[in-house]
């Protein structure tokens, strides 16, 4: 059974205005996340599902969906503020979406296999795609052993401005044992630091692993997203911009020894548009894939 890969995509329309903007990036209008998709389906994930709000379904199915049907099969599933457990509500005044695991737990039903989790504007990278796709078709029917892809933080930098990045620590077995959010990350004099809690800079080694927000589940992950979504919002009734993120759930699971996540490594170079400054240098890059022969022109 092949791996599914799942977009998170539900924050498009509203990021970039309407999907008519979703930037084309590539020498002939590709976006970030043609290119995602392009690695996928070489690297063997058989199936594509998107979350996305249902008020852009048509803008999506239309520009979005009809570009890859013929590549791939693919699902789509929506993440809406009132998909809450039974006996919740949406509290008054709350606009903002409930977080990256809470767009993960609409998928449930209809991934049935291992999948990966990816956001649809990052660029990860082909190697990072066959990475990921060895480790899930190794998974099977197991449970609780999940993995993320861990990108060497000197890879994943910007030029624009410091970048946040959720830094990684492993054990010996090169296991996860937590992610520590890091809000300002940038190179000073060619060495990659990180600004603490007292706003000292600390120096860290460029291979530090990093999380993307790249990571491959088994199905049994929706069980527990169900299960402490439910504590979540126990605790957050009175915060209104909380959000449910996928390593709060993957750091309590961790702790408490339920399972166990390996970071597996890849040599990508991860860029995106943080800052509109970035763009010019992610067409740059994208032009250099091309005319290096990584990828095909037109890609599809």
């Amino acid at each position: 059974m092949k791996p599914t890969l799942f977009v998170l995509a539900a924050g498009m329309g509203s990021r970039y205005g309407g999907l008519k903007q979703l930037d084309g990036l590539g020498p002939n209008g590709e976006t970030i996340m043609d290119y995602s998709i392009y690695d996928a389906v070489n690297a063997g994930f058989g199936k594509l599902v998107f979350v996305i709000r249902q008020s852009f379904e048509e803008d999506f199915r239309e520009k979005i969906v009809k570009k890859y049907e013929k590549q791939i099969h693919v699902e789509l599933v929506f993440q809406e503020l009132d998909a809450l457990p039974e006996g919740f509500s949406v509290p008054e005044g709350r606009v903002k979406p409930w977080g990256t695991n809470h767009a993960v737990m609409m998928g449930k039903n209809v991934i049935h296999e291992p999948f990966a989790v990816i956001n649809a504007d990052d660029f990860y990278g082909r190697e990072s795609f066959k990475v990921l796709a060895n480790y899930l078709n190794m998974l099977g029917n197991s449970e609780n052993k999940y993995c993320m892809v861990g990108y060497r933080v000197g890879n994943t930098l910007s030029e624009s401005g410091t970048v946040a990045r959720g830094v990684c620590e492993t054990d010996e077995s090169g296991n996860l044992t937590g992610v520590v959010e890091r809000t300002q990350v940038k190179r000073i004099d060619g060495i990659v630091k990180y600004k603490d809690e007292n706003d000292d800079w600390i120096a860290i080694d460029d291979n530090t692993p990093v999380s993307m927000n790249m990571w491959g589940f088994t199905p049994d992950y929706f069980k527990h997203s169900d299960d402490y979504f439910v504590h979540f919002l126990k605790g957050n009734t009175e915060n209104i911009k909380a959000e449910y993120f996928i390593p709060l759930l993957v750091n309590e699971l961790i702790v408490n020894g339920n399972s166990s996540v390996k970071v597996l490594d890849t040599p990508s170079k991860w860029f995106g548009v943080t800052y509109a400054d970035d763009r010019p240098e992610v067409v740059a890059k994208l032009q250099k894939l091309v005319d290096d022969g990584i990828y095909p022109s037109p890609l599809w």
